[in-house]
């Protein structure tokens, strides 16, 4: 059976607020971006502790650390990124979640033009990727890459080339069709066929052909066909709503409790009409 979980900051910075949110929408999970406009690998022991407590007294379970692992420039210090990572992989045990959410790296900061490309930093991409495998070998836990616009791994193209060179069990993707609307990818059939072998994970927000992020339905990313396939095919993971309708940001979306609610409600009239039961 699917599962609906949702990145919870983008109805409010408050904890509560959020959990209150999701359980109005009759969703029992969240993707952990960020609480208390902190985000989620900043949170202090404390903080990460009263989160835990209220998120298991109110039974809504993490879905996933919504980290912003590589989502950095390609030139930044790995080092300090590895240690960032490894909070990740400290607050995925603590939370009690297989998945962790990561990005395949930005261009050089300190480089413009044609040297900036991305077949010039693919290998730096693919020797980072699998040294954050290399740390996650010895657990149960799964990364999930994220198709972010202006990453390495933005393209159809560029995500199958990190996903076949790194060829892990533990390195999936998380399947985000509006972001390939926004890079002019298509991302049904053409995205969803090329990275099947790998889904393990999808995001649910839609774009109309200029880019602009609008309700899942109201785009172009076909998402009543995207969930018949995803059943065809046997999904039984996570359906994140990720909406951006109030503010889509570099780093983090946003949309407000009242516009969270029409994407919360646009997916699961989708379901309720295909009848594809979901919990």
């Amino acid at each position: 059976m699917i599962h609906l979980s949702a990145f919870a900051d983008e109805i409010s910075a408050d904890l509560d607020e959020q959990i209150a949110v999701l359980k109005s929408e009759n969703i029992h999970f969240l993707d952990l971006r960020s609480v208390w406009n902190t985000n989620v690998l900043d949170l202090s022991d404390q903080q990460i502790a009263s989160v835990k407590e209220t998120l298991d007294r109110q039974g809504v379970g993490v879905a996933c650390i919504g980290s912003p692992i590589g989502k950095v420039p390609i030139d930044s210090s790995f080092e300090e990124h590895l240690q960032r990572f490894e909070r990740a992989i400290e607050l995925a045990h603590i939370l009690q979640t297989r998945f962790i959410r990561i990005f395949s790296f930005y261009p050089a900061a300190s480089k413009g033009g044609e040297g900036n490309q991305p077949a010039t930093y693919r290998d730096e991409v693919l020797n980072r990727l699998k040294a954050l495998l290399a740390r996650v070998q010895s657990t149960q836990l799964v990364l999930l890459h994220e198709n972010e616009k202006e990453i390495y791994g933005d393209t159809i193209a560029s995500c199958v080339d990190l996903l076949k060179n790194c060829e892990h069990p533990q390195l999936q993707a998380a399947f985000d069709p509006a972001n390939f609307i926004q890079c002019a990818q298509v991302p049904y059939p053409d995205a969803y066929d090329a990275l099947q072998p790998w889904l393990r994970y999808v995001h649910v927000k839609d774009a109309l052909a200029n880019g602009e992020v609008v309700a899942a339905g109201e785009g172009v990313a076909r998402w009543p066909e995207i969930l018949e396939r995803l059943r065809a095919d046997g999904y039984d993971g996570f359906l994140s709503l990720e909406p951006h309708l109030a503010l889509s940001g570099r780093y983090q979306g946003f949309s407000g409790p009242a516009l969270f609610r029409r994407a919360s409600q646009a997916l699961q009239q989708m379901l309720q009409a295909m009848g594809w039961t979901y919990a």
